[in-house]
């Protein structure tokens, strides 16, 4: 049976086949261990953080270290060894045996103590700090719980603690407080006060208690976890308030959680604010139908008030599991590492929390990719096992094979990086399985830059089936990724077969452009009339290349042709522009008029000629040119618009040359229209105009209604009036006479309005000049007088003096002052007379 359990899976645990996670893995604890298991069995293990001691059914103490290395070997009984007990230094153990031997002992000192019973001793605990001198105390447990203490002389003092309930089967002793269980339930025992503060009753006692022994463990100083049978208790160890205790214990202890298992439990550990439950599982053989052990079992679960939820499950296969019995399992943890020690007679196994490298080998068994890659790049520091190189490339090769050839690309830009080599490698590939387009969108253009062969062989993969891809690959990759002569070639070449092939003559021009062979270029972008023909011309200062072009480029688009050819006069000339159009008068009026309208000058030259082009090919403009050009020959214009009929420019160009009767007699005989004739005379505001008007209109009674209701401010109607002759019929006579009546009316409320205006200003201003003249003057010491500049007012202030001011602030003293030479009485401030400023008045003569 044992050989045929080695032979079975080579895992040590078995998950479910899900996808969740599992939150440990397992290993056999080999080397030293496997050669002990082979002869003998273990019975129990005790973990430090620094070793283990590993108990056998021949009476045999083993340390290992953590690797399962023996470091050396104690024979204490020929018997099985019960319990092992090291206090928290790892400095001294205690052992018991079957045969009721007890060894209490220094790993590295002498020191020792030897007892032997007369019944099997099941347990054994020393103090967590038997190290301490005065800590020197451990328990034994058989039928009695037995308590040594080391007194006055080295002698050990026992003491009994407890007995009287059947056998004590398991001893777990933390800080001050040493819990125990035998057949009826579980004690918990203050060493301080070596009082018992709880009884805690086992839940189903038709179970054989040595057979499904009680599992304990301290989660920290207060806090008791209890397993046995199916049910599993969490006891929290509490103060008791000073009010409550009477003749009660200081502590009490309070059960927080309780829930039951599906299996009997093994043993228990706790892990941060969860557990870890190893359950012995029976099960019914498909075979024989016959109840057999089956493997054990590993489970995470989560406390709750009543119940607790499942976090992971695993089926743990350790040797011969067929033949172990609840009692044959143990389980121990390392709480610094998070290590758990399963420990059945044949077999050791550790199960470790998983890290990041787990967790990503389970991503990348379950092909995960994509995740193990996110896992990876956040945990690259700390991660030993995988490169993230490694994943991507696996991730990569998962896609392709899945078919998304496209997403495979697209992951090559994040995962290969600035690698050369492997994006080579990466495109050879997609080459092999046909899919070159596919990573073409992702191939790396700049930082770093590959073999052109790589950028060459995709073009031509494109070439050979898809002339818009190929057309777009060389818009957007740099023209020095490949030779471009070579993919030159290769366009012609296919030109051959389709001459006429719009895509690929583009992508010609574009590879003309690349290696600065512009002249042909252009060529290709005129004759395919392509938008980024000007783009192309600016961009490479091409305008030597299109003197003889100009004519192609104004048929493609005249508005930007022109444009382009008037920013840029000095590179070719307005001369050079108008001679090549000189076939084609309609371009080359747009692109005169247009310079027209830029600079009236510039092109005055050839204003001649524009008048004759605006009258072919855009009359409505050829009355604005002629307002506004300065430098064209009238005569010359009159002449052609006399010739095409033309009124309204002839008219313009007759009262521009002086000859306003004229233009006034066309508007009147050609256009008839009493309106513009009107208008005519009132912009040219002159009396024999209005007296021509008046005798042309005097027998047409529609002219004379016109004139009645616009002349009225221009002329005085009574000229017309007088002059119609009698019984001449005139339409809406009356309404007209209503209307100069009301304008003359209009302009006499208008002439009385402004009247009251100035009336009312000119005595405002008066009233001011007055207030201001009313105003007083000062004259201090620092005043002079004008004439002898000398101080206004004497220093001696006894003395008589007169002094005049005058209005405009000028001061004199009345003996400086000219006398006027005329015989008003109102004299005037010289200097301001003398300045034509205006007279000045005398306001003030002051007298002393």
């Amino acid at each position: 049976q044992e050989t045929r359990s080695n032979e079975e899976s080579t895992d040590e645990s078995e998950e479910d086949e899900s996808e969740e996670e599992p939150k440990l893995k397992y290993e056999r604890l080999s080397n030293g261990v496997t050669e002990i298991l082979q002869k003998d069995a273990a019975s129990c293990m005790t973990v430090h953080e620094k070793f283990l001691a590993l108990g056998t059914h021949y009476g045999k103490v083993y340390l290992l270290d953590v690797q399962g290395n023996i470091t050396q070997k104690f024979d204490v009984s020929p018997v099985k060894i019960n319990q092992i007990s090291l206090d928290e230094s790892g400095e001294h153990m205690g052992v018991c045996s079957e045969d009721g031997k007890v060894q209490v002992f220094g790993l590295y000192s002498a020191e020792e103590f030897h007892e032997t019973f007369d019944c099997p001793i099941k347990i054994v605990a020393v103090h967590p700090q038997f190290v301490r001198s005065h800590f020197k105390q451990f328990v034994t447990g058989g039928k009695k719980l037995l308590l040594y203490e080391r007194g006055w002389m080295n002698r050990w003092k026992p003491s009994v603690l407890h007995e009287g309930e059947g056998n004590i089967r398991n001893v777990k002793w933390r800080g001050h407080l040493i819990a125990w269980a035998n057949n009826m339930g579980v004690k918990i025992l203050d060493m301080i006060s070596k009082q018992r503060i709880t009884n805690v009753p086992r839940d189903d006692i038709s179970l054989r208690p040595d057979m499904y022994p009680c599992s304990l463990c301290w989660k920290d100083n207060l806090t008791l976890i209890i397993g046995w049978g199916n049910s599993v208790k969490i006891c929290s160890v509490k103060e008791r308030h000073a009010s409550e205790m009477r003749d009660l214990p200081n502590r009490y202890v309070e059960i927080v959680f309780q829930f039951d298992t599906e299996f009997y439990i093994s043993g228990l550990a706790p892990l941060c604010d969860q557990l870890v439950i190893l359950s012995y599982v029976k099960e019914i053989s498909e075979k024989t139908e016959v109840e057999c052990c089956a493997r054990p079992r590993l489970d995470i679960v989560q406390p709750l008030p009543e119940s607790c939820e499942e976090i992971s499950s695993d089926a743990l296969t350790v040797r011969g599991f067929q033949e172990n019995e609840c009692r044959d399992y143990h389980l121990e943890y390392s709480e610094g590492e998070s290590l758990f020690y399963i420990i059945s007679p044949r077999d050791v196994v550790v199960a470790k929390e998983r890290d990041q490298d787990d967790h990503i080998d389970w991503l990348l068994e379950k092909k995960k990719y994509e995740e193990a890659l996110m896992a990876a790049e956040i945990s690259q520091k700390t991660i030993k096992k995988h490169k993230i190189l490694d994943i991507g490339l696996a991730y990569v090769n998962h896609l392709i094979e899945k078919g998304e050839y496209d997403l495979a690309a697209r992951k090559c830009q994040k995962i290969l990086g600035k690698n050369t080599e492997l994006w080579e490698f990466e495109v050879y590939k997609f080459k092999e399985i046909g899919q070159l387009k596919a990573i073409s969108p992702y191939l790396p253009r700049r930082d770093p830059v590959l073999k052109p062969l790589i950028y060459e062989m995709v073009l031509h993969e494109f070439l050979e089936s898809d002339y818009e891809g190929f057309a777009t690959l060389i818009k957007e990759w740099p023209g020095d990724l490949y030779n471009n002569t070579i993919i030159v070639q290769a366009v012609v070449d296919h030109l051959k077969k389709d001459p006429q092939n719009r895509t690929l003559l583009r992508t010609l021009a574009e590879l003309y452009t690349y290696d600065q062979r512009y002249g042909r270029a252009l060529e290709i972008y005129l004759t395919l009339r392509h938008k980024d023909v000007f783009q192309l011309i600016h961009k490479h200062n091409l305008f030597s290349s299109i003197r003889d072009k100009i004519v192609l480029l104004m048929d493609f688009d005249s508005e930007k042709a022109v444009d382009m050819l008037l920013d840029n006069e000095d590179k070719i000339s307005i001369d050079r522009v108008v001679e090549e159009l000189e076939n084609r008068p309609e371009l080359q009026h747009v692109y005169l008029h247009k310079l027209f309208k830029r600079d009236h000058h510039k092109g005055q030259r050839y204003h001649e000629k524009q008048i004759s082009l605006y009258a072919e090919y855009d009359r409505p403009n050829l009355l604005p040119f002629l307002r506004d050009s300065t430098h064209c020959p009238l005569e010359k214009a009159l002449e052609i618009c006399q010739q095409r009929n033309f009124v309204e420019e002839t008219v313009y160009l007759l009262s521009r040359m002086g000859n306003s009767r004229s233009a006034l007699k066309m508007i009147m005989e050609e256009l008839q229209d009493v309106d513009k004739a009107i208008e005519f005379a009132k912009e040219q505001d002159d009396g024999e105009l209005w007296e021509d008007l008046i005798l042309y209109s005097i027998d047409k009674p529609p002219f004379i209604t016109g004139l009645l209701n616009n002349i009225g401010t221009h002329v005085d109607p009574i000229l017309l009036i007088h002059r119609i002759k009698e019984g001449m019929e005139i339409p809406n006579l009356r309404d007209s006479l209503v209307k100069i009546l009301q304008d003359y009316n209009l302009q006499i409320l208008l002439r009385e309005g402004c009247k009251k205006i100035l009336v009312a200003d000119s005595l405002s201003l008066l009233k001011k000049m007055h207030r201001t003249q009313m105003k007083g003057v000062l004259v201090d010491e620092e005043n002079i007088c004008e004439s002898c500049l000398s101080p206004i007012l004497p220093s001696d202030a006894s003395k008589s003096f007169n002094v005049v001011v005058f209005h405009c602030r000028h001061m004199f003293h009345k003996e400086c002052l000219p006398v006027s030479s005329t015989v008003s009485p109102v004299q005037f401030c010289n200097i301001c007379s003398a300045k034509h400023r205006g007279p000045g008045s005398a306001i003030l003569e002051m007298k002393k």
